[in-house]
């Protein structure tokens, strides 16, 4: 009988390790993960002043207005859609809602009011893309040039100015030495965690993206869960738009400009496949983040902003060829 060692028995610690190491690996955040510490390592040894308290939280904070629409984006692209109208609907929600409070109504309505008109052109979105069978990234691109122009229109394309100084707290204000846009953040991406990880509607959202047919045939209502994710897309965006509008303390019917483009590269970042199924959300906030350490540490580097968007550009290119790799 041959003699076995000590040395030639695996080590349980060792092999548990591995197990889970791999089944870590599957994970769609893994990769997302690892980016963004080689970037946040990168941006600290390349500038001295990136790992101050105050940068850091004006990263955060920055970071924060993104991150709110991504969620949104995030639940469309899950199903095999997408939300390019996002941006003029943040800037209209936030010039609809200081145009309440300068008409004389509290900031509470104002906000209400705000948070309406993006649920209400979310909704659209999805009566066309849900019931009416039309392919996403059209029916968001015509909503797209719809949402812009009725901002230009309501304000004459200029800022709506002289809002009342205690909107302000929701932009500027802090809770327990945390910026508000901040925890607003945080509090929108634990609401979400729960919805698509621990609910009946975030399984379905799954499913669709992963096989529409199929989830039609077990029995969900494919048309009404893709309504309600292209509702909550709008929801997130007029919540973006009114926190940029409290932070700048007057309502602009130019803002978002681009904020579609940011969204997708935070969702696409942080591991949702862009033909849908398969994602987490904690992803896309890693994502965010990453976009938005990459900015803050290129700004302080003195890098041009054209170069900065190649940069960009070559890593969400890096980020889809990943995800398809893995998906084959």
């Amino acid at each position: 009988m041959n003699n076995i060692t000590e040395s030639q028995i695996p080590h349980r610690s060792n092999t548990s390790f591995a197990l889970r190491l791999s089944k870590w690996r599957k994970s769609p955040v893994f990769y997302p993960l690892i980016g963004f510490v080689v970037i946040f390592i990168a941006m600290a040894f390349i500038n001295d002043n990136f790992l101050t308290t105050t940068n850091l939280s004006n990263v955060a904070r920055q970071v924060s207005i993104n991150a709110i629409i991504a969620v949104g984006m995030t639940c469309a692209i899950l199903t095999g859609g997408i939300d390019l109208s996002v941006g003029p609907v943040m800037a209209l929600s936030g010039t609809a809602a200081a145009g309440l409070m300068v008409a004389g109504f509290p900031p509470e309505v104002a906000i209400l009011g705000g948070l309406m008109v993006g649920a209400l052109f979310g909704a659209g979105n999805g009566v066309f893309v849900a019931y009416a069978k039309m392919p996403p990234i059209i029916v968001t691109l015509a909503t797209m040039g719809i949402a812009r122009g009725l901002a230009l229109i309501y304000t004459g394309g200029y800022p709506i100015s002289g809002l009342p100084e205690g909107f302000s707290v929701l932009g500027r204000g802090e809770f327990m030495g945390i910026q508000l846009p901040i925890l607003v953040m945080l509090v929108v991406y634990l609401l979400a965690f729960v919805v698509l990880n621990h609910t009946a509607i975030g399984r379905y959202i799954y499913a669709i993206g992963g096989n529409e047919e199929a989830a039609k045939l077990s029995g969900i209502r494919v048309s009404r869960y893709k309504l309600l994710v292209y509702t909550i897309s709008g929801v997130t965006a007029a919540l973006a738009g009114i926190v940029l509008t409290s932070r700048l303390m007057s309502g602009q019917p130019n803002a978002g400009i681009g904020f579609e483009l940011d969204a997708i590269a935070a969702v696409v970042l942080g591991g949702t496949a862009i033909a849908g199924g398969r994602g987490a959300i904690i992803g896309t906030l890693i994502g965010a983040m990453m976009l938005g350490v990459l900015n803050n540490g290129l700004n302080l580097m003195g890098v041009s902003p054209y170069v900065q968007n190649v940069i960009k550009g070559g890593i969400i290119l890096l980020a889809i060829y990943i995800s398809r790799s893995r998906d084959k």
